[in-house]
């Protein structure tokens, strides 16, 4: 059964001009199915994305449980994911966590990430934000990102640690440096408002100009309000309007009760 499984997969993709994809496919699927953990990881994650094949989060489900059984962290953090979102299996915050914990322990730093949003949330777990706090500097010293911006965010607001806001700067600056647009913004009204870092108009300038490049709406709603107030740039109250309607269209509040009180424009997010 299995055998005429490959065979009929191998022709649709060949029908479909992806015989070297394919290749590689009946490669993982053969593997997988020998028992080979890291190719059952690998083909959930072929399913679960639609890559050479149907979009089959059942599937794919199928595949991460029996990689997540063998201790394999990858596939436990995907599993976990699944059953946080309701993909291919009910909805199951309390299951997401099971598995987070078990990749996270493994040092999977995006299990370690959502097992510390789990606990800053509380869901599937008692809300915990020193917990929280524990995932998420595991995660960041690997150098995830969004660990480091939530961290960031910890620090500032002292959830589950003493409020300091040097330690937010550090990690959101790592983040930033990464690309990160929420660190990018935060970063820079850290620096207009000189908390954590010596006030900076430049570098705040600089932040919320990269974040709003990425369509981040607080970068750009804060950007405009310099390009208004002529903050640490020349004034333009072309551009500031520009990047108002862009953030209002986002649904920023501060961005649209703007617009609508000066040019009557009523701005709603699309």
């Amino acid at each position: 059964m299995k055998q005429f499984y490959l065979i009929m997969m191998l022709f649709f993709a060949i029908a479909s001009g992806a015989t070297a994809q394919t290749t590689d496919i009946a490669s993982i699927m053969q593997k997988a199915e020998a028992g080979d953990a890291t190719a059952q990881n690998e083909l959930g994650n072929i399913y679960s994305e639609g890559k050479g094949v149907s979009k089959n989060f059942t599937e794919a489900i199928k595949w991460y449980r029996k990689a997540a059984e063998q201790g394999y962290a990858d596939a436990q953090s995907n599993l976990g994911r699944c059953y946080f979102k309701g993909e291919g299996v009910t909805k199951d915050a309390t299951e997401a966590v099971k598995w987070y914990t078990k990749a996270a322990e493994q040092g999977n730093s995006n299990a370690q990430f959502n097992l510390g949003n789990s606990y800053y949330y509380g869901e599937g777990v008692n809300k915990d934000f020193k917990e929280a706090v524990k995932w998420y500097t595991k995660a960041a010293e690997q150098g995830d990102s969004d660990a480091q911006t939530k961290l960031g965010l910890s620090y500032q607001f002292g959830h589950g640690v003493e409020k300091n806001f040097t330690e937010a700067v550090k990690w959101y600056k790592k983040a930033a440096e990464q690309g990160d647009a929420k660190a990018q913004a935060y970063l820079a009204d850290c620096y207009y408002q000189g908390k954590g870092v010596k006030k900076n108009l430049t570098e705040a300038v600089k932040w919320n100009r990269k974040a709003a490049e990425q369509e981040n709406a607080q970068a750009q709603c804060n950007l405009a309000f310099f390009y208004k107030n002529g903050i640490g740039m020349e004034k333009n109250l072309t551009k500031a309007k520009e990047l108002y309607i862009k953030a209002a269209e986002q649904g920023d509040k501060v961005a649209q009760e703007y617009l609508k009180s000066n040019f009557n424009l009523d701005i709603q997010k699309k």
